[in-house]
């Protein structure tokens, strides 16, 4: 009987030895038993070798181990250690042909020279790890170890669902052996691929037309005075603001890119940004009057004048008085002198509306002073009230649009009962209403 160890399973297997009888002189024994083969040349029955005869003796993941009289399919981890040969018996003849080496070091060692080393069961393929597995030689044995990411279950190696363990801070994606982490829109993965950080969006071509502000997983887009974000929110369109008021500007408003501008008629210029002045061309030099005419501003525009307004019987005593001598029968029934006023006002004025004061410049004891308004005023726009003795105001009465002119010839009349005495004199006021209500 000879034993044999499978790792920690130790079989006995009985060893059937051809035991050969010394021939007689009359006969000669060649026949063996099952496992055996005569050998002419030893005049013995010798041990088959069928991990050598046999094709693929053992199948899958096992190894074949030769014995006397058959052979083992065995996992590739066992090894076979023979045991030590009976005493031989006195008067016998058994002799064992053919069998294993005799090892004299422990399970997974082998001799060399006097010292006994580790079998790699690795290298020699002598380990029964399933094709997923890696073999790990290990002092007098292996073992079989499953790669990153895998757990092993019985003798499978079973992906490790790393992603019920929450090691990624968004989203966790489990592949075969191993896992990625995810972030959310507006964050990207830090230097150790589990943790989000914010990503400036700003600084990456975010695709806002005018600013941009990064704010924590996305961004803001934000527009310049005088635009206003798009449905999409990364565009700025421009805001009318002329279409918001009519009261933006005091004459014309015009809207531009990002913002608005006032612009005032021809005549005037702009007074800070909404306001509208007359240009008083007679002080600009802008004017085209002649040498013989006077300059007079007017609203928007400017009048040329001329210096010699005094008309026969009338003569000149200054720039803008002319008087009528008495001395002229003409000028019995023409008032005594006629002083030239200019004024202008602005269209759409609201009514009544006092424009122009009368001032008597003599006074004289016990006349009586009376104003009217003598000539100029046909469709009664205006019209005059009297303050006291010696003043009056010429009141605007119906409210005009220009631009329009008119000629008034304001009288005073002085009458003293005392002396019998009656004179008059008149204010010769002509006015210019301008286009605009400034």
């Amino acid at each position: 009987m000879r034993g044999v160890c499978v790792s920690i399973l130790c079989v006995s297997v009985i060893l059937r030895s051809a035991i050969s009888q010394p021939p007689t002189e009359s006969d000669t024994y060649t026949e063996c038993t099952d496992g055996y083969q005569w050998d002419s040349q030893t005049q013995h029955c010798k041990d088959i070798n069928e991990c050598e005869t046999i094709p693929e003796a053992c199948k899958g993941e096992m190894k074949c181990f030769n014995h006397y009289g058959g052979y083992l399919c065995l996992p590739r981890s066992a090894s076979v250690i023979p045991a030590q040969d009976p005493p031989s018996q006195p008067g016998t003849n058994l002799e064992s042909t053919a069998r294993e080496p005799f090892n004299p070091c422990p399970l997974g060692y082998e001799p060399q020279g006097d010292s006994c080393v580790d079998v790699n069961e690795c290298e020699r393929d002598e380990h029964d790890c399933q094709p997923s597995q890696q073999c790990i030689n290990t002092p007098g044995a292996f073992t079989c170890q499953c790669p990153d990411g895998y757990r092993k279950v019985g003798t499978e190696c079973i992906d490790i669902d790393e992603c019920r363990y929450r090691y990624c801070q968004h989203r966790c994606v489990n592949v075969p052996g191993s896992f990625s982490c995810q972030c959310e829109p507006g964050f990207q993965l830090a230097g150790n691929n589990r943790s989000c950080i914010d990503v400036n969006e700003c600084d990456m071509g975010a695709p806002c037309q005018q600013r941009c502000y990064n704010t924590y997983g996305t961004f803001l887009c934000r527009c310049d005075q005088g635009y206003e974000l798009g449905p999409d929110g990364f565009a700025c369109n421009d805001i009318d603001e002329c279409s918001y008021s009519s009261y933006l500007c005091q004459f014309q408003c015009v809207n531009e890119p990002g913002k608005f501008s006032c612009q005032c008629p021809e005549g005037y210029q702009l007074l800070g940004t909404r306001l509208c002045q007359d240009i008083n061309e007679c002080e600009t030099g802008e004017h085209q009057c002649t040498t013989g005419q006077t300059c007079v501003n007017i609203h928007g525009a400017y009048q040329c004048v001329d210096t010699n307004l005094c008309q026969d019987p009338y003569i000149q005593i200054t720039d803008n008085r002319c008087v009528c001598p008495v001395t002229k029968p003409a000028c019995r029934d023409l008032p005594f002198s006629i002083v030239h006023r200019y004024m202008s006002i602005t269209s759409e004025r609201s009514v009544p509306s006092d424009i122009f004061q009368i001032q008597a410049t003599s006074v004289y004891p016990g006349a009586y002073n009376t104003f009217r308004i003598r000539s100029g005023d046909d469709n009664g726009d205006f019209y005059i009230r009297q303050i006291n003795n010696i003043s009056a105001m010429l009141v605007l009465a119906r409210a005009v649009t220009g631009p329009l002119e008119y000629t008034l010839d304001l009288e005073m009349v002085s009458v003293n009962p005392l002396l019998s005495y009656q004179t008059s004199s008149a204010l010769r006021l002509s006015i210019y209403v301008g286009p605009h209500a400034f």
